[in-house]
């Protein structure tokens, strides 16, 4: 009997990682790429208001359109000078750039509409590929996205704020 010691037909080992390797790659690209374009519109360029539209009153900016009017969501007091909060139901996250000035913005980042978690140290934070926006005009602080926070209008009435 004669035993060979010749590989059965078949792809190299060499081919099969490098393929391997190959389909890994395409997989994280297309996980990690992706365009601004489709991101919500500034809210300048969704007919609202520009800079300054939440003064210390506590109404500002445009309506956002995923968040209903009317909706109560939190007393003055729960929200932290400096800070904000998240309100992941209403799409909305609520701050607080300067004592008895409140703001807020679409809880959705612009880069790839993953929810923003949290605000801490001046920032509204998402998880998903680390972008920081300015709790003073949800502009961006660090990307990957490059497109501010739609502003989305709230009302200040005693210590009670509501989407307007």
């Amino acid at each position: 009997m004669t035993v060979s010691f010749q590989p059965a037909s078949g792809p190299a080992r060499r081919t099969v990682v490098a393929a391997a390797g190959a389909a890994g790659l395409a997989v994280a690209l297309t996980a990690c790429g992706g365009s601004d374009d489709d991101a919500s519109a500034t809210p300048a360029e969704s007919g609202g208001a520009a800079d300054g539209a939440a003064d210390s009153g506590g109404s500002g900016g445009s309506s956002d359109g995923d968040v209903a009017g009317g909706t109560p969501l939190a007393s003055t007091a729960d929200i932290p000078e400096g800070g904000g909060k998240v309100f992941a139901d209403q799409k909305v996250v609520v701050v607080q750039p300067s004592a008895g000035e409140f703001k807020a913005y679409s809880a959705t980042c612009t880069h790839q509409g993953c929810a923003v978690k949290s605000v801490s140290d001046g920032l509204i934070n998402c998880p998903c590929h680390n972008s920081n926006f300015s709790v003073a005009d949800g502009s961006v602080n660090s990307g990957p996205a490059t497109k501010p926070l739609p502003e989305v209008r709230i009302t200040v009435d005693g210590d009670a704020i509501t989407l307007a």
